[in-house]
């Protein structure tokens, strides 16, 4: 097993989050460090067109997905409903020393990634507290947050430890957790609240926080996610409820989770991947989720306006 350091990055997804660790990796080891890959119509969308994160100008290398070579690092960026698609992209990125770090939202990523790829290859990640915003070429962010790390096999703590060298070397903030698919759940929890309530209120994290409708839609959410997370034996709690809602509090009060950015945008949401998954284990379980069932269809409404 090499345990050469991690020099050659390649990322496939250019929303808020690649956008984040793509310009945090070239402002420390320059352009050369760091690859989007991409198929043809990506590519000839951003080829030419020049990308800036809080208004400072920052120049990518941007690669077509066949003629990718092995990277030592994939990055998997891209919304779930694009999960398919970079599957196949990345698939020439792929080589036997590879470590793959998915930061999509949702507890079933890396599971289907390392399906195709080999769960050796996969390093569970959660991304949290960032408020990274991405409208159209721009990206801003008041709070970068951190990258929470962890395996289930101890087999592969060689590679947990080449991707902590690395973000020790380009001071990228992280956190190695113990028990990484509770730190998974919780982010879903957040994510199944915050998320769905800011789209469907067409409101901000301001907006959620505030007593109201809103604030008691996530809460209600949450608590729906706590009660199927404890059925598929996860023990989370109203202390896991509580720390998150203080970590939404730090992010800035006007910005919008990537679900408030789909409405603004007029794209479809990954509310399957939240509401959907809720409901369907909770279906599983015999549980009631009247606020996810709620999410769900105001969700759905909203989507057909599009049309």
């Amino acid at each position: 097993m090499s345990e050469r350091e991690i020099s050659k990055v390649s990322i496939i997804g250019m929303g808020a989050l690649g956008l984040l660790y793509g310009s945090h990796i070239v402002k420390h080891l320059g352009m050369e460090a760091v690859n989007f890959i991409m198929e043809d119509n990506r590519l000839r969308k951003y080829e030419n067109q020049k990308f800036y994160c809080n208004e400072e100008e920052i120049k990518f290398i941007l690669t077509r997905d066949r003629d990718a070579e092995p990277a030592d690092l994939l990055i998997a960026a891209v919304k779930y409903t694009g999960l398919e698609e970079a599957l196949a992209s990345m698939k020439s990125c792929i080589g036997p020393d590879t470590i793959i770090l998915s930061v999509l939202n949702g507890i079933s990523s890396e599971k289907i990634i390392g399906t195709h790829y080999g769960m050796d290859k996969v390093i569970y990640t959660v991304a949290q507290g960032m408020d990274a915003m991405k409208v159209d070429n721009k990206l801003q962010f008041t709070q970068m947050g951190e990258l929470h790390l962890g395996i289930v096999d101890v087999g592969q703590k060689d590679k947990l430890n080449r991707v902590i060298t690395f973000f020790d070397k380009i001071e990228l903030p992280y956190v190695v957790e113990e028990d990484i698919l509770h730190r998974l759940w919780s982010k879903f929890m957040l994510n199944v609240g915050v998320n769905q309530t800011c789209m469907v209120y067409d409101t901000n994290y301001a907006g959620v926080l505030a007593s109201g409708e809103p604030n008691r839609t996530m809460i209600a959410a949450m608590r729906e996610v706590i009660a199927v997370a404890n059925a598929e034996g996860i023990r989370l709690s109203e202390a896991d409820l509580n720390q998150y809602i203080a970590i939404i509090r730090k992010l800035n009060p006007e910005g919008t989770p990537s679900m408030g950015q789909d409405r603004i945008n007029r794209k479809s949401s990954e509310v399957e991947l939240f509401a959907g998954t809720v409901i369907k284990m909770a279906k599983k379980h015999k549980i009631y989720v009247p606020a996810n069932e709620f999410l769900y269809k105001r969700v759905k409404e909203i989507e057909r306006e599009y049309v």
